[in-house]
């Protein structure tokens, strides 16, 4: 291997980059099993009501796969917070179901939920403050560091966030017109097979955009070493003291 067919410094900068940024993006959207906690509940509502349109059956089954969820990441004494949020939104779609006795109302507080996300994403971005920024500044260990520091980083979350917002507001285009015409179990197909893509297009725009910007600041490696050094200049201080130069 010749001297130009070695990896740079700066080439392997890079990649490492991307590779942490690639980590950061699955543990703070909850990787392939978060995606998977995403769809059961849904996917199992829909396929019970296809076969005997049992709302009150569909229903208990998908919030009790939800909770069997929770429960294993309990056990596991894994990070819990996106079975938790995916047994909030079943629960919310079940006493919805319930009470209007409409089995499409089972998603209709996702849909809200999603319409809401999708314009959070794009006010925060034209405001300047992209949520996609807020929710991954901690995950980088850099906080909010982005916004003033970090110029690059900042535009590449207010694409990032453009981004998200736009493809959300696509999904909602479908499904809410849907709503109000479609049949329940075609309604319900059609809403779970737009679970994952739209997700994953979304994240895989936020990581070009991130792998393109320059690396995030580490505040919490500088608030150490600024607690180190203040701890060296004290020391040093009280060793002047104890022994005064004659």
């Amino acid at each position: 291997m010749t001297s130009l067919d070695k990896p740079t410094t700066t080439d392997q900068d890079a990649r490492a980059s991307k590779e942490v940024t690639e980590a950061a993006l699955f543990e703070a959207f909850g990787g392939l099993r978060g995606m998977i906690e995403t769809v059961v509940p849904g996917l199992l509502f829909v396929t019970i009501f296809t076969i005997n349109k049992n709302l009150q059956i569909s229903a208990i089954a998908a919030l009790a796969v939800s909770l069997v969820l929770v429960a294993v990441r309990l056990i596991r004494r894994d990070t819990v917070k996106h079975a938790f949020s995916g047994v909030f939104g079943v629960a919310f779609g079940v006493v919805f179901a319930m009470m209007t006795g409409n089995a499409k109302d089972f998603y209709l507080p996702g849909m809200l939920y999603t319409l809401g996300l999708a314009l959070a994403y794009l006010i925060t971005a034209l405001a300047g403050v992209p949520l996609i920024g807020l929710i991954l500044g901690p995950v980088f260990k850099e906080n909010l560091s982005w916004r003033t520091r970090n110029p690059g980083r900042k535009k590449a979350y207010t694409k990032a966030s453009l981004a998200w917002g736009l493809i959300l507001l696509g999904k909602c285009a479908i499904l809410f017109p849907m709503y109000w015409w479609a049949d329940t179990t075609k309604f319900g197909w059609v809403l779970v097979a737009l679970k994952i893509p739209p997700f994953l297009l979304a994240v895989y725009l936020t990581w070009v955009f991130l792998a393109k910007a320059p690396p995030p600041i580490d505040v919490f490696a500088e608030m150490e070493a600024e607690e180190l050094a203040e701890k060296e200049r004290k020391a040093a201080a009280a060793a002047a003291q104890t022994h005064p130069e004659a």
